[in-house]
């Protein structure tokens, strides 16, 4: 007998086949897509199927964003999606914390499929969302799905949303959970909203070992699992790790990841003989018209918000190339980082070029452009810290830069791989500062000065920021929720926005108060 697993992850709200940098595309991914796939695999297979969400589904997009900020719309009408696809059970990401527990509450709360989490838990040790596993029985072979997040939420989360949660150690409690699920089922199956620390094929780190991502040492230290589920990193990931079949099919719904197990009949029940992995690309497969035709009237509504003017710029705020973008300033940028220090008070502000998706300001800046170019639902956090702690954050974000052998200056490939964190590379308003990057790694801050004089170590600043850096996301270590003065508690989207209706005229300008060294070649 064969039993086969699909597993979505990470689709951030994309239903049809678009980023909405535009109308009427037709791109290689979404929801959409993704259930022509299920569709056919289920028409086409032989045995029972078992189908699992993997988290981060109910933030994203632009659809998602105006949905969850609309008081005439709810959460459910975003969900019906995953009901209508019809899946077994689902588990949650740690974007779904990011707008608040009761719209997360109100998410589980829709869905048709239990949600599963065993490691995030209340105060008095219940689980907080969810049962931590479910069995669910399909052609008299049991199948024992385990539910873990990554358990690094609060690193990027306002205390608030997480002050009365305790996140464990997915390793820690599948110990705990997955013996226990070998005397009840058949065969098992882990789902976790997290990725891999460390290079799959060496066994070597690919980042700091915070317990964000936690893959490589469960399957180490945890046996008995029959087939992996992982997202959180937007990796495409389908192989066997330790014997186990292992899969992580991108985001935005590229990819469908599938596990196919052989069963064998044996005198306790069924036991796997032979496993495959793989990930379908959603690319050459058309929209399903039953998922598109339940926004028929909800995508004109959000295409005509998206299509909004709040402003006009003189000059060129279009961003180019991304790269040269994050080398030389970029009027777009110093844009973002006036409107956080005009929110905030602040005179001191860092921001970043979240991907290479963004493509700035249009002469008539819209909405589409301000929520295809600002991405994330931040709020923005107003920090006090010392001359030392920036200089210190300076020194990190120079990291995410190296030379090739040419010389030539490139994004650090291992922010590239095996997650893009473009994200995390910050640039700053409010101060004149010089990364050399012929230096040597922690000494590549050069100039460091503010209104003519050098920071003092010891001096207070107020910088601010969004909340995720603010807390330390990112692994900036300088900064963290103890250090947070005040909060500005409004989207930054919504603040672009504010801000363009005050200002309808902007300016594409630059003060290159930064310089990144050597300068060959990005002129």
């Amino acid at each position: 007998m064969k039993l086969t697993i699909m597993a979505t992850s990470d689709m951030h709200g994309y239903i049809a086949p678009t980023n909405f940098a535009e109308r009427n595309q037709d791109l290689p991914f979404g929801a959409a897509k993704i259930y022509s796939i299920m569709k056919e695999i289920r028409k086409n297979t032989n045995g029972p199927v078992v189908t699992i969400e993997n988290g981060d589904f109910i933030q994203g997009s632009a659809l998602s964003y105006y949905i969850a900020k609309s008081p005439d719309h709810e959460v459910s009408e975003l969900t019906q999606i995953i009901n209508l696809m019809d899946y077994d059970v689902g588990i949650i990401g740690n974007h779904e914390f990011n707008y608040g527990l009761s719209y997360l509450k109100a998410a589980i709360k829709s869905y048709h499929h239990p949600i599963l989490c065993a490691n995030i838990l209340n105060q008095d040790d219940t689980e907080a969302f969810g049962k931590p596993y479910t069995i669910i029985e399909k052609d008299g072979v049991k199948i024992a799905v385990l539910g873990l997040t990554t358990p690094y939420i609060p690193h990027w989360e306002k205390v608030e949303t997480v002050k009365d949660l305790q996140f464990k150690s997915i390793v820690e409690t599948a110990k705990k959970y997955v013996p226990e699920l070998r005397g009840l089922a058949d065969v098992v199956v882990v789902a976790y909203h997290g990725g891999f620390e460390r290079d799959l094929a060496t066994g070597e780190p690919t980042e700091r070992l915070t317990g964000e991502n936690e893959g490589y040492q469960l399957l180490q230290e945890v046996p008995g699992i029959d087939a992996f589920i992982t997202g959180h990193q937007h990796r495409e990931i389908a192989e066997i790790l330790n014997g186990v079949p292992v899969i992580q099919p991108g985001y935005r719904g590229a990819n469908l990841g599938v596990i196919e197990l052989e069963l064998e009949k044996t005198a306790a029940g069924f036991a796997v003989t032979s496993s495959l992995a793989e990930i379908i690309s959603a690319a050459d497969y058309p929209a399903a018209p039953e998922i598109l035709s339940v926004f028929e009237t909800l995508t004109p509504e959000v295409e005509t918000w998206l299509d909004q003017p709040l402003g006009k710029v003189t000059g060129d705020m279009i961003i180019h190339d991304p790269m040269k973008a994050r080398l030389v300033e970029h009027p777009y940028v110093e844009f973002i980082n006036r409107v956080q220090m005009s929110a905030s008070g602040a005179d001191i502000s860092g921001t970043a070029l979240f991907n290479n998706e963004g493509r700035g300001f249009n002469p008539l800046i819209t909405m589409r452009d301000v929520i295809t170019n600002y991405i994330y639902p931040n709020t923005l956090a107003v920090l006090k810290i010392t001359g030392a702690d920036l200089r210190q954050a300076l020194e990190q974000t120079a990291n995410y830069f190296q030379l090739d052998d040419d010389g030539k200056i490139i994004f650090n490939p291992k922010f590239i791989m095996p997650k893009p964190q473009y994200y995390n590379y910050d640039m700053w308003e409010g101060f004149d500062y010089t990364l050399d990057l012929r230096n040597p790694v922690g000494s590549r801050v050069t100039e460091f000065s503010r209104n003519g004089q050098t920071i003092d170590p010891d001096e207070t600043l107020e910088v601010v920021v969004n909340q995720y850096r603010a807390v330390g996301g990112g692994n900036y270590q300088m900064f963290s929720a103890e250090k947070i003065v005040r909060e500005i508690q409004i989207d930054m989207t919504e603040l672009i926005a504010d801000y363009l209706k005050a200002h309808p005229q902007i300016e594409a300008t630059v003060n290159h108060n930064f310089k990144i060294l050597p300068t060959e070649g990005i002129e």
